[in-house]
């Protein structure tokens, strides 16, 4: 299972990452969730400028057998979603490079404080 160092998670499998500026971060869900859901063919997205609140909904994922509720990691704002998740597989494919989601500005880097860093998202899957 890949699990990159350099990621924040939650324990609904989502996954995040700042971005250089420290306001910015692109939001998608991890290899194991991926793996679990099984082949996704459609994901759908609250529109941009949504604002939310940590572990509020921002969309919904199918795969062929289930329906799974997306949840923030942080509060902010949606700046932009992924324009090439018209093909979902995309999700299966590449879940942590162009299978990312949704970018938002975040409050920065102090956002990230509660979420799970690498080695504890592993052992909290069991990976």
């Amino acid at each position: 299972m890949n699990i990159p160092d350099d990621l924040r998670y939650t324990k609904d499998h989502e996954w995040i990452k700042l971005l250089e500026d420290g306001s910015t971060a692109l939001i998608g869900v991890t290899d194991f969730a991926q793996s679990e859901l099984g082949d996704i063919v459609f994901v759908e997205l609250k529109p941009v400028g949504t604002g939310l609140k940590e572990h509020d909904i921002f969309g919904t994922i199918e795969a062929v057998k289930t329906v799974a509720d997306l949840f923030a990691p942080v509060a902010g704002e949606i700046l932009e979603l992924n324009t090439q998740l018209d093909s979902a597989e995309i999700v299966n494919q590449d879940p942590y490079g162009k299978g990312w989601l949704v970018k938002m500005k975040v409050a920065g880097p102090v956002a990230l404080e509660g979420l799970l860093d690498a080695t504890s998202y592993s052992q909290f899957t069991g990976e």
